[in-house]
This record gives structure tokens, sequence and C-alpha cells, in this order.
């Protein structure tokens, strides 16, 4: 079957294009080989690694598929053994009087808590 098609069908993807797209751009490799097209002919056992925009999948083929079915189907695909997330870490506390940069504009309450801070300076 063609890697993008099974892209499709495992839902790794929205579209068929898109598919086509990843797999034309490199972002994609089957057994550690990079692909360079669409086209490439996968088989179940293959490990494929996607380079997806915030994370890195690695998908074990465990069927190719007939169908782009529910996701429930799509699932019974692949096997994920993708690395788990790094932890987030929690952002530094502001000091006292100081806000995000973007949060928007103090409120009424803010601008008291503001002022009541600068007095006791």
């Amino acid at each position: 079957m063609r890697i993008d098609k099974w892209l499709w069908y495992a839902r790794v993807t929205k579209s068929r294009s898109l598919a086509q797209k990843l797999a034309t751009s490199g972002h994609v490799r089957v057994n550690k080989d990079k692909i360079s097209s669409a086209s490439k002919a996968i088989k179940t056992g293959d490990v494929l690694t996607i380079g997806l925009e915030r994370r890195i999948l690695v998908l074990k083929i465990l069927a190719l598929g007939t169908r782009r079915g529910p996701y429930e189907e799509a699932r019974t695909l692949y096997e994920d053994l993708s690395p788990p997330p790094p932890p987030k870490e929690a952002p530094p506390p502001l000091p006292p009087g100081q806000r995000e940069a973007g949060s928007g504009r103090p409120t009424k309450r803010d601008r008291r808590k503001m002022d009541a801070f600068r007095r006791d300076d």
C-alpha cells in the first residue's frame, strides 16, 4: 500500500493531499530510511517515524486497512511507540505589580492593588 494512503487511513493527516505533502517533504522515515515520494510501498511490521510540527510520532504498522473509518478503527492499524512528551516546566512567578506581557489592560481591582503596593514603599 502507498504510504500517503495509509497515513490518511490511520488518521495521521486530515486529507490525502496533506499526506502526500508530508511524505514528499522528507518528514517521514520508513525503517529509519528517509523517503521522498508518496508512492513508497509499506507493509505490516514497518516502523514509521513522522516529524510533525510539535512532536515526533513513531508508529509500527499492524494492518494496512481498507478504508478511512472512525478513530477507533484507525487506531487498530498501528501501535504507537512514540516517546512520552517532556514534562512542562511552570513559568516562574512574576514579582508583585507586574503582569504577563499581552495579558491585557489592568482591571480596576488590579490598579488598586498596584497603587497600594506603590504606597507601601
